[in-house]
């Protein structure tokens, strides 16, 4: 059992560090051993992607897993060999164990013909109807966590993609990325009741700040 930073993994296969990283970085094609270093090679190539895919996907995108895939592909693919491929290593947080790996492709299948399949594309004009489709598909594919690495900003990366079809400017998920981040990963675990409440609380508050930010400019 490996336990780093964020997560505790067990498994061989994407377990990999980088020499010289006291296992804080994992094995990467630039030979980045500093921590820092690598979370701002992340975050750039997240923001170019973003701005990628806005161009690829149009209002009446309805996404699939593959989707996903090329996705996380495309982000992390100048990175991580493994990038857009499900992950081979068990995850779990906090106590929380995400989805084992043996049983990810099937989910993936299920949410692409589910969640995906019913709230993509996502171009519905109430707001209730936005939160409610934003809270559900973000909820069900953080539980999944089907990649090694990024599942959480690739979540709020496709939640993004989604509001943009609602209409709504790109999310700003600030707040919960700082002092709220408890209550965002409460709300992931209360998913797994199918209790989507506590995530459609906080995707009500994410969009008034964003419609707030955007206001003020």
């Amino acid at each position: 059992m490996k336990k780093t930073g964020r997560y505790t993994t067990t498994g061989l296969v994407e377990n990999q560090y980088e020499d010289g990283s006291n296992g804080l970085v994992l094995k990467n094609a630039l030979h980045i051993q500093d921590k820092q270093v690598i979370e701002e090679v992340e975050t750039r190539e997240l923001y170019r992607v973003t701005d990628w895919l806005t161009e690829i996907y149009d209002q009446n995108h309805r996404f699939t897993a593959a989707d996903i895939c090329a996705m996380h592909k495309k982000w992390l693919g100048t990175v991580y060999e493994w990038a857009g491929k499900y992950r081979q290593v068990t995850m779990s947080k906090g106590g929380f164990t995400f989805a084992l790996p043996k049983v990810i492709p099937q989910l993936m299948a299920d949410f692409e013909k589910n969640e995906l399949g019913r709230f993509t594309p996502c171009n519905f004009k109430d707001q209730a109807e936005q939160v409610q489709a934003l809270a559900v598909v973000h909820t069900e594919l953080l539980l999944i966590h089907p990649f090694r690495e990024g599942n959480g900003r690739l979540s709020r990366l496709l939640a993004t993609l989604m509001a943009l079809q609602a209409g709504l400017p790109p999310l700003d998920f600030s707040e919960f990325e700082g002092q709220r981040k408890e209550e965002y990963f409460a709300a992931v675990r209360q998913g797994m009741a199918r209790d989507y409440l506590p995530m459609e609380k906080i995707f009500t508050a994410v969009i008034a700040r964003t419609l707030h930010g955007y206001e003020e400019k």
